[in-house]
């Protein structure tokens, strides 16, 4: 997938699902309450349970439409195995030149996490396909990705950290081509309680609001 494509996608989606599965029947149980919901983009974290597995469950059995990707990738041995195992897309924590190497040699959309206007700007020189701007709460939140816009608005900014139902919107109303939210969409009393219909619920409220 080439990036003006990818970039068509998220500005089209605007909203990317982040899973942090403590086990894979509960990683399916999320992703299926997401899309349920109305998300397109799910992201799987490479810390879930079984990540590999879980990616591989979810690219047979979503609609078509939904694009399963990978986070949390630190190593070439983390990106590898989430590419075999049919991540569509992936992101970082942090930029890595020998990551980005391996996405873009497979035609895998890499997204490097940045957090300063200098570390954004390297992050895009070396190929990004987008720049995941973490932990963008921690820093301001929307007020900071306004203040970049300035200088760096061409480059496609995906923040992910703090994002709630409640501010996502703003998000994307200072810059955001799109956020990624995941505790906020998660909350560990419905997970424990296995439930499901409330975090479908719960995912279609965040879109609507969107």
């Amino acid at each position: 997938m080439n990036r003006e494509r990818w970039l068509t996608i998220l500005r089209q989606h605007r909203a990317i699902a982040i899973i942090r599965a403590p086990d894979l029947a509960i990683g399916i149980h999320m992703a299926q309450a997401a899309v349920g919901g109305g998300f397109r983009l799910i992201e799987i974290t490479w810390t879930s349970d079984r990540p590999a597995a879980l990616i591989q469950q979810l690219r047979s059995t979503v609609p078509a439409d939904c694009g399963v990707g990978v986070g949390t990738v630190l190593t070439p041995t983390d990106i590898k195995n989430a590419i075999a195992a049919g991540a569509q897309f992936c992101f970082m924590p942090h930029t890595d030149p020998a990551l980005l190497a391996i996405a873009q040699a497979q035609g895998i959309p890499a997204m490097p996490g940045a957090l300063t206007p200098t570390e954004i700007m390297t992050a895009w020189q070396l190929g990004a396909d987008g720049v995941k701007v973490f932990p963008c709460q921690a820093v301001g939140g929307p007020a900071y990705l306004r203040h970049l816009q300035g200088p760096i608005g061409h480059i496609p900014l995906i923040p992910t950290g703090g994002i709630t139902v409640e501010n996502g919107r703003e998000y994307l109303h200072q810059g955001a081509i799109a956020i990624g939210i995941g505790s906020a969409l998660f909350p560990q009393s419905l997970l424990k309680n296995h439930d499901w219909q409330a975090i479908q619920t719960r995912a279609a409220k965040f879109l609507q609001h969107l």
